[in-house]
């Protein structure tokens, strides 16, 4: 008896040990977009028409009818449709007010109404002064 309950606990955890650790959330909208969160001091909560995502780069809220899939990854991007980076406000351009917006992002400003998978505009590592460089570079030059 003793030597199943081992064997148990044991075979238990292994498949703990092996659990892979995936270190970006990311939700499928139904345009097409694809929002990426860190889930570092990931916390998500729930009302009846949004999800709010809050983690150490902050806070953000999505429209649960515009979610399509929602699902964990090690792939910080490279899905978001061209186009799509660097419009932090969402406002289908890239232009001077997402400038502000992520400036005011990086400052300590409140996410809410920003798409913070579209402010990492350097696509390294997360929201931080070089990517409101890469944001002033690209309106400027057109180019990433």
């Amino acid at each position: 008896m003793k030597k199943t309950i081992i064997t148990m606990l044991i075979a238990l955890v292994a498949i703990f040990a092996s659990a892979e650790t995936y270190n970006y959330l990311k939700f499928t909208k139904t345009n097409g977009s694809t929002a990426t969160y860190s889930v570092e001091g990931l916390k998500l909560t729930y009302d009846n028409t949004n999800v709010t995502i809050t983690n150490a780069e902050g806070t953000a809220t999505i429209a649960l009818a515009e979610v399509q899939d929602m699902y964990f990854s090690n792939e910080a991007g490279g899905d978001t449709p061209a186009g799509k980076r660097g419009d932090v406000n969402m406002s289908g351009t890239v232009d001077v007010d997402d400038i502000t917006d992520l400036i005011g992002y990086v400052l300590g400003d409140n996410s809410t109404g920003l798409d913070l998978s579209a402010a990492n505009c350097d696509q390294v590592g997360g929201i931080d002064i070089e990517d409101v460089t890469a944001l002033i570079n690209y309106v400027l030059n057109g180019t990433w």
